[in-house]
């Protein structure tokens, strides 16, 4: 009886163990893409395995008629740092909290139809 106590917990430490190594890593490589005027920031996914239904695969600025792929528009724009200037690479995390509402100007620059609230990774 012992030993099928032992097993059993030895089972479960390398199962668990092995659902560890399997987690999906959700920190993502991103380029700041178009820093354009009032925060209508588009970024790029450069690195990390996103789910496609949450950017769009291509767009084209149709102000400079350039064409990004896997891009979305910054959903949270008082959360990002003024550091990070256009062609800017850094690593972030999808927020899903409700982002706190700030005042931006509403100048319109086009961007991407979708967009995603994200919290700079170290």
């Amino acid at each position: 009886m012992k030993q099928l106590f032992l097993y059993s917990l030895i089972a479960t430490l390398l199962l668990s163990n092995s659902d560890c190594s399997k987690k999906k890593d959700d920190r993502y490589k991103g380029r700041l893409e178009v820093a354009s005027i009032c925060m209508n920031y588009t970024i790029g996914v450069i690195e990390g395995d996103i789910d496609p239904s949450t950017i769009v695969n291509s767009w084209t600025d149709e102000t400079t008629n350039i064409t990004y792929t896997n891009v979305f528009k910054l959903g949270n724009p008082c959360d990002f740092p003024a550091g990070i200037k256009q062609g800017d690479e850094f690593y972030f995390t999808i927020d899903t909290s409700k982002g706190k509402d700030c005042a931006v100007c509403m100048a319109y620059y086009p961007t991407p139809s979708k967009a995603l609230s994200i919290t700079i990774a170290p």
